[in-house]
């Protein structure tokens, strides 16, 4: 941090540090924000010119690799609870004296009912108050509920708090793509948040693996504490955690000054008059705002969301396939996961190897534009019904359990593909507001990652696993065009005035 001591007059760094709350300016064609005029006794406190050893996208390296390492390990933990509890559902559900096929998808997709409404509150009051405030909270609650999941003793109690251990899962993956924009410049991020990915794409993978094992050897409660022992390590960890988050570190620093000398008013560069109840209704609202008035974060909300409850069907339901069409045991179950794990290795390593490469050899002027982010859907679009297809009919036909798993391996290349291109490209074209834009995002993927399981064995059981999956392949197809749109015209719909959200 920067000592206390009157600043210079205020130099711009190279990316605006606005209050994300109640912009004055918002100049869209370069995601910047202008400050409005102040009084004479004012001092505007920004940051000591591009170099400032204060402003986080100069940290050094080491630091922020470890900071990105360590946030990629909570939202990893996060991300095993889904699916690390799968194996372990028939055994919860004879404990607890029920055969329901939907309480069997519930209680594994009740974890992200939570991620459809936390975000609405989880990125505004980051960008407020801090990403350290909120994710130390979440971390915190996180850890209560996983324990009280592992000693319920009925459905009803382990349900509610598998919902609350849900809302505070969400944090780490609604917060760490903002992170990464904090601390990493556009023509370096795609392969920091391909790095950052390894945690929310590889966790729902490693937990049934591990997960069926450890449920076959010692109860499904020991799922929990393995989570809460793993959970209390970070936890602790995350307390070195510096704050990152741009306005909010110009606030204190304005603060500091302040408190030094009062014969002025310091205020933060960007900052905002309005009183903390305005700026939290505000901020709750940005979100919401983003899906209805900006039909590009609509559009990839939609597509992403389709993927994303694709992938949940698959994971509330590899169990009962694999265990039905191949008489798997629950240990060995888990392992029909690996599939999709390699295949979002593969896509991981690729797409962090070629993004930068791809956004800097399409940029115009020496501006990289978000839309060439999004260029690697175009292949992952195409893989995701192949591999559907291919899963599908070699299940229902029983052919050897390893080919099955070889098309999954195609799904996930395919999510991955589309997951983080989108990703990329909401950090990307909303800077700023980079937190609330993947908030809306998360909300309308979750609404999607809780509804379409429940029709995952329904949906099997009427037409098979063959047309099953061929169903949901031609609805996966049915987005192609989507990508074509957004890639050929997302750069004139995102600078047009009328589709501009007033954040």
């Amino acid at each position: 941090m920067m000592p206390v001591s009157e600043p210079t007059p205020p130099v711009k760094a190279p990316l605006s540090h606005p209050s994300d709350v109640d912009a004055q300016v918002y100049q869209l064609e370069k995601g910047l924000l202008v400050d409005s005029p102040t009084d004479s006794n004012e001092v505007i406190v920004d940051w000591e010119g591009p170099n400032d050893p204060a402003y986080p996208l100069n940290w050094s390296s080491t630091r922020k690799t470890f900071i990105i390492v360590l946030v990629s390990a909570v939202t990893f933990n996060v991300s095993l609870v889904p699916t690390i509890f799968a194996p372990g559902v028939p055994l919860l559900l004879s404990e607890f004296h029920s055969e329901s096929s939907s309480l069997a998808s519930f209680v594994v997709s009740a974890y992200i009912v939570p991620f459809a409404i936390g975000p609405l509150v989880t990125a505004p009051l980051s960008e407020l108050y801090g990403r350290n405030v909120v994710m130390n909270a979440a971390n915190l609650l996180f850890l209560i509920c996983t324990i009280v999941c592992a000693v319920s003793n009925g459905i009803a109690l382990f349900l509610v708090f598998r919902i609350f251990q849900g809302l505070a899962g969400c944090v780490p993956l609604v917060l760490g793509g903002g992170m990464i924009g904090d601390l990493v410049p556009p023509e370096k991020r795609g392969r920091a948040l391909s790095g950052w990915q390894l945690g929310p794409l590889l966790g729902p993978v490693i937990g049934p693996v591990a997960g069926g094992y450890i449920a076959q050897n010692v109860g499904w409660r020991w799922l929990f504490w393995v989570i809460a022992i793993l959970s209390g390590v970070l936890t602790f960890l995350y307390l070195l955690i510096p704050e990152t988050y741009h306005s909010v570190l110009l606030a204190r620093k304005a603060a500091r000054l302040q408190k030094g000398d009062g014969s002025k008013t310091y205020v933060a560069a960007g900052s905002t008059r309005s009183t903390p109840k305005e700026l939290v209704r505000k901020s709750i609202v940005r979100p919401l705002k983003m899906l209805v008035r900006s039909p590009i974060v609509l559009i990839l909300s939609l597509q992403l969301a389709v993927v994303y409850g694709f992938l949940y069907l698959l994971f509330t339901t590899f169990i009962f396939v694999f265990e039905g069409q191949y008489h798997f045991q629950a240990g060995p179950a888990g392992l029909a996961y690996l599939g999709l794990g390699i295949g979002f290795l593969i896509s991981l390593i690729g797409n962090g190897l070629t993004s930068d490469y791809i956004a800097k050899r399409e940029a115009k002027g020496g501006e990289i534009k978000p839309e060439s982010r999004l260029t690697p859907m175009l292949l992952g679009v195409l893989l995701i019904p192949a591999g559907l297809i291919w899963y599908g009919w070699t299940a229902q036909y029983k052919i050897h359990w390893i080919v099955p798993i070889i098309g999954t391996s195609f799904i996930g290349i395919g999510i991955n593909l589309v997951w983080i291109p989108i990703q990329s490209y909401l950090i990307d074209a909303f800077t700023v507001y980079a937190a609330s834009a993947l908030a809306a995002n998360t909300v309308v993927r979750s609404v999607f990652g809780v509804v379409l399981p429940l029709a995952g064995q329904p949906l099997y059981d009427r037409l098979g696993l063959g047309w099953g999956n061929t169903l949901l392949a031609f609805i996966a197809l049915a987005t192609v065009p989507l990508t074509w749109l957004i890639m050929k015209y997302g750069e004139r719909i995102r600078l047009s005035p009328r589709f501009q959200p007033n954040l």
